[in-house]
């Protein structure tokens, strides 16, 4: 199999029904930038990309006249991705330096995400390296009210991107915003009208650096701090923890309260701990959490220092129950904070019970509240990360 030094950059474009993906995409093609990518998208997608007709596609990958590959998924994006990858190795197609892969409207991006992360052959060519999510200004509002889809594609995303703002009037436009700081309080907004938008540097977001091949940590961490408005509690042991509530920078209960209105109850929220921690004790509380409650836990992004070598950081990404292969980095970037840092995005997962969960693994337990039957009725069900 390829080497991790091989794998290539994927990038996830989601967006509801209208939200303009494609005229973007559009746009994001004809920067130079982009040469040598490959474009995926679902024959059901709602336009097609320029100069690309998918009902007279005839073979799975056609070349665009700026020399990006497209083709469509026209059975499992596994095989779609399998595909592709043979044939760059078999010289039958030429190399690619990014794939962006285009969901329907309706589309859930976690499936997709899976494909990526969570097949062996796929995760060792290929790398997951952000979602980008495209809001309608003036629809998205009404379109996060009546779809769950929606409500997903915002939360997990790692930018934004608004759409027809200048179609929008400014109250409306100012409620989006508040609306999405909300369900996704970490992820940059662009003005989808911007010139930024429309560059190859909107595809890049930091899960994965193509001048190093691993991970970017040092803008994970960056951007964490960025959201951290004030320090950890010093808890007086070895175990403190930082719990920042997103919707708290937004408006305070408000917000919160806004998102849980359909009983979805979308929480974006951070765990620091300032020790290094036991190999065996995270991949068990991973483990516990991603068979016990995988479908609550929509995303996680961590970078952990393990005690066996704490100068060498652990690198985790889960999206569900479903996690990239752990990676051990060769050291931290410079000036960078050593403590672990756990980004959670969770659906009817309480904050209080993850944090819990995870102190009853590091050396402090604290699980005293009903949700302890939940724990004991969900034994392990999946094989360990082999941390």
């Amino acid at each position: 199999m390829p080497s991790a030094r091989s794998r290539i950059p994927v990038s996830i474009f989601t967006g509801f029904l209208g939200a303009g993906k494609s005229t973007l995409l559009n746009r994001i093609l004809k920067d130079p930038g982009t040469s040598d990518t490959a474009v995926i998208i679902n024959e059901f997608g709602e336009v097609g990309i320029d100069n690309f007709l998918v009902e007279a596609s005839g073979d799975a990958l056609v070349e665009l006249s700026n020399g990006c590959l497209c083709c469509t998924v026209r059975g499992e994006l596994v095989d779609t991705l399998a595909y592709m990858m043979d044939g760059i190795q078999t010289g039958r197609l030429k190399p690619v330096r990014r794939v962006v892969i285009e969901t329907t409207g309706l589309a859930d991006p976690a499936p997709v995400m899976q494909s990526v992360m969570g097949n062996p052959v796929i995760a060792q060519n290929f790398e997951l390296d952000g979602v980008i999510t495209v809001v309608d200004a003036v629809n998205g509002l009404s379109t996060l009210e009546r779809h769950p889809e929606a409500m997903k594609q915002v939360a997990v995303a790692d930018r934004l991107v608004v759409s027809k703002l200048s179609m929008a009037d400014g109250a409306q436009a100012s409620a989006l915003k508040v609306r999405l700081a909300a369900l996704n309080p970490r992820a940059p907004v662009v003005d989808g009208d911007s010139g930024e938008a429309g560059t190859a540097s909107i595809l890049e977001n930091g899960l994965y650096d193509p001048a190093t091949k691993i991970a970017d940590v040092d803008r994970w961490l960056r951007d964490e701090l960025a959201n951290d408005h004030h320090e950890p509690h010093d808890h007086g042991d070895d175990h403190g923890h930082h719990h920042d509530h997103g919707h708290e920078h937004h408006g305070h209960h408000h917000h919160h309260h806004d998102v849980n209105r359909h009983g979805e109850d979308i929480r974006s929220f951070s765990i620091i701990h300032d020790k290094p921690i036991d190999p065996m004790a995270i991949e068990m509380f991973i483990d516990l959490l991603r068979s016990a409650h995988g479908e609550k836990l929509l995303r996680m992004k961590a970078i952990v220092a393990l005690s066996d070598n704490p100068d060498r950081p652990l690198v985790l990404h889960g999206v569900q129950s479903v996690f990239h292969p752990p990676q051990r980095l060769p050291k931290w970037p410079e000036g960078a904070d050593r403590r672990t840092r756990m980004v959670l995005i969770t659906q009817d997962l309480p904050e209080a019970f993850v944090s819990d969960l995870f102190a009853a693994f590091t050396g402090q337990p604290r699980i005293d509240r009903p949700d302890r039957a939940a724990l004991e009725d969900n034994p392990l069900a999946v094989p360990g990360l082999r941390i």
